[in-house]
């Protein structure tokens, strides 16, 4: 069974939002505007820059800076130099890794797996950075439950490339047809993966489904998830 990290296993947007207000707050820019609407700024910043470097327009260093320099001009704050931009994505990154933490259905979700009578091996597909993302399990205790992450930034094809996911079932030595995947996106995760041969399954933890019949098995909490395997 294979999960997708942010926003599936660890609280990706309220570490995030957290750490942008607090920067902010003690680097700057200097601006009025208040914090729902820099949180506001700051995920369509990095939803926007993910998307060009994931399609391979911009390095993952420069979607970064690029983030920074586009909420310092939304700031009305101007312009700054790369320099400064890569100082405050710095003092960012300290505050946000602080803030990592996984969804309180995590673990009981992950323990309950285990007491199968035929437990499952488990791992991570991921879009994020390779290294980071490994340093996110460490970090929240989770590294011992998922001994692989597949990650774009190694594989070199980021979801929803079927790519990806075959890349992930090619190291568990599994065809997709014998392989879960969870994951907080309709589009990219549950769907791309069911496309891939995968069984998908989209976590909606906001209960954001469209009216009509899901394209995709749909769970609202990851306790809900042993439920759905045979």
């Amino acid at each position: 069974m294979l999960f997708d990290l942010d926003g599936t296993l660890l609280d990706h947007d309220a570490a995030s939002d957290a750490a942008v207000v607090a920067t902010v707050h003690a680097h700057g820019p200097p601006t009025s505007t208040g914090p729902a609407q820099i949180i506001r700024w700051w995920r369509e910043l990095e939803v926007s820059a993910m998307d060009r470097c994931l399609a391979g327009a911009i390095t993952f260093q420069e979607q970064r800076r690029l983030r920074v320099t586009g909420l310092v001009e939304r700031c009305g704050a101007g312009q700054w130099p790369e320099e400064r931009a890569d100082a405050w994505f710095a003092h960012y990154l300290e505050r946000y890794e602080a803030e990592w933490r996984t969804y309180a259905d995590v673990l009981p979700a992950l323990r309950s797996l285990a007491q199968r009578s035929e437990p499952l091996v488990l791992g991570v597909v991921t879009n994020g950075d390779a290294e980071q993302q490994r340093r996110k399990l460490a970090r929240v205790g989770l590294a011992e439950w998922f001994p692989h992450v597949t990650a774009s930034s190694e594989v070199g094809a980021a979801k929803p490339d079927p790519a990806v996911f075959h890349a992930a079932c090619t190291a568990y030595r599994l065809r997709p047809a014998q392989v879960v995947y969870v994951g907080d996106r309709l589009r990219t995760d549950a769907e791309a993966a069911t496309a891939a041969g995968l069984r998908g399954v989209w976590l909606d933890r906001h209960g954001t489904a469209p009216p009509g019949e899901p394209t995709v098995p749909r769970i609202e909490r990851l306790d809900e998830l042993p439920a759905l395997i045979p």
